[in-house]
């Protein structure tokens, strides 16, 4: 064998053996559940691989979406709503920021459930199990809107009272807190309070 064809056999192994790896991503079926979770910063991650404490399911093989978990609560959300005065838009990104509509959700404080309340909030709203969707968002609408009613329907000072307290809230002169985690939440309600008002405006 020359050494040209040596070399050209040399270089089409290379070549394929390349092909392969480049296509074997491609090729690999796509199956698996597909976990999402926003971080401090409000960047959204997602992964199939849920190596996060905060990861939840967002896409399961059975194309399980958050229409699914809107048709699954909307009507308590409605009726939580519509009893204590509060937009259900406002309501559902609450939920959305705070669990991402986890009923299960625990927060490293130990705030449980959809509208994640702390457990004396819970206590003091009557709520006997927090997991309790129902229970949950009805204690949580209730308590947003003594916010929106202490600081006279500013929704950014009322979210900033449900994540951070009322008490934080007066202590720096009726604004926002200083802190990350409370400018954060406040940032991405708002932010979610659109895009639910945009989908509801084009529903109908």
């Amino acid at each position: 064998m020359t050494r040209i064809s040596i070399w050209l056999l040399r270089n089409l192994r290379i070549k394929w053996l390349l092909a392969l790896v480049l296509l074997a991503p491609v090729t690999r079926p796509v199956c698996a559940d597909i976990y999402r979770y926003v971080d401090e910063d409000g960047v959204i991650h997602f992964s199939n691989v849920p190596n996060h404490y905060r990861y939840r399911l967002y896409i399961s093989d059975g194309k399980m979406d958050y229409q699914a978990y809107f048709d699954r609560y909307d009507k308590i959300i409605r009726q939580a709503s519509r009893k204590h005065g509060v937009d259900s838009s406002l309501v559902k990104a609450v939920i959305r920021a705070e669990s991402d509509f986890d009923k299960h959700a625990v927060s490293h404080k130990g705030a449980q459930g959809l509208m994640q309340l702390m457990p004396e909030t819970a206590k003091e709203l009557d709520v006997a199990d927090s997991f309790d969707p129902k229970e949950n968002i009805h204690a949580g609408v209730r308590y947003l809107k003594r916010q929106l009613n202490n600081f006279k329907n500013d929704v950014s000072l009322a979210l900033a009272a449900y994540n951070a307290g009322e008490n934080a809230v007066r202590r720096y002169g009726h604004r926002i807190p200083p802190y990350k985690e409370t400018r954060t939440f406040v940032d991405r309600v708002l932010r979610y309070w659109d895009e639910f008002n945009l989908q509801r405006q084009n529903k109908y």
